[in-house]
């Protein structure tokens, strides 16, 4: 590992980080965004950065003000001007969170911010759990684009949640109804709020492949619709029995998204609570 590498761990050290000691401050504590990448094992910065552009996704989902903790500026950075973020100290646990864990700097950094978050988090527990959010919010939209495309192609005024339950059992080889029962998820709860990322993921790409093949192949009239939907369901569902994966029906459940939106809410006030008292502490010095 590099000089640049170590020093970028010690960064993230548990006791005494230098995370905390190169904030700046005008009223509010912040990092630039192209800084804290960069000590995140990043060599290039660029405003549209995946876990930049990924946490700010995550912010937006939660309905928590994305001008509060990603304040853009615009600066020279290696000779060009390019668009650059303050973030808040949550925005920098976002990014984090959202970062490639194989990085050893990224590792660090989630392991910092675990513990750092340790008393106010109940159900956050690893980079899964933040993850989930923009994974559930991809899924409203693909199914929103969804439902336009099969409308378009004349499924039935009534007839989209049969369209939905091809496509289910397709994937889960059951309707809805039991895959909840068996998951022990609320009957009037949707159920894409208690999967997990792989579940979701496999769900996205369903999804997303019924669009495509509807699209491709000029598929018109629902009962056409419904058979394309099964099909891409079992599609999928041989895909993840022939690479070895676990069978989405079998896929264990997770706590429901509403809380973990709510731990990153409550997270978001503890952050701003902290820094307060630490420019506090530094006024008074």
């Amino acid at each position: 590992m590099s000089d640049e590498a170590v020093k970028d761990l010690d960064y993230f050290e548990l006791e005494n980080p230098s995370f905390e000691n190169s904030y700046s401050h005008n009223g509010q504590i912040y990092w630039y965004a192209s800084y804290f990448l960069s000590r995140l094992g990043y060599d290039q910065y660029s405003p549209t950065i995946k876990p930049l552009q990924k946490a700010l996704q995550v912010c937006m989902s939660t309905n928590i003000d994305t001008s509060d903790n990603f304040r853009e500026e615009w600066r020279e950075i290696d000779g060009k001007r390019i668009k650059d973020f303050k973030l808040s100290r949550f925005a920098c646990y976002l990014v984090a969170m959202n970062s490639d864990i194989k990085k050893p700097q990224v590792a660090k950094a989630q392991a910092y911010f675990a513990a750092f978050t340790a008393t106010m988090q109940e159900f956050i527990k690893s980079q899964e759990d933040v993850e989930r959010i923009s994974l559930r919010t991809e899924i409203t939209e693909q199914e929103r684009t969804l439902m336009s495309t099969a409308s378009i192609a004349g499924i039935n005024k009534n007839g989209y949640a049969l369209f939905q339950y091809k496509g289910y059992l397709g994937l889960y080889n059951m309707p809805l109804d039991k895959i909840k029962r068996l998951k022990g998820v609320p009957e009037k709860e949707p159920l894409f709020d208690y999967m997990g990322a792989e579940e979701l993921g496999a769900n996205i790409f369903r999804i997303t492949q019924t669009n495509a093949k509807i699209k491709r192949e000029r598929i018109k009239g629902q009962q056409n619709l419904e058979e394309a939907a099964q099909r891409v369901g079992e599609t999928v569902r041989k895909a993840i029995r022939e690479t070895g994966g676990t069978m989405p029906e079998d896929l264990q459940p997770e706590v429901n998204i509403k809380k973990i939106k709510s731990e990153l809410k409550k997270t978001n006030k503890e952050f701003k609570k902290s820094d307060k008292k630490l420019i506090d502490k530094n006024s008074e010095n």
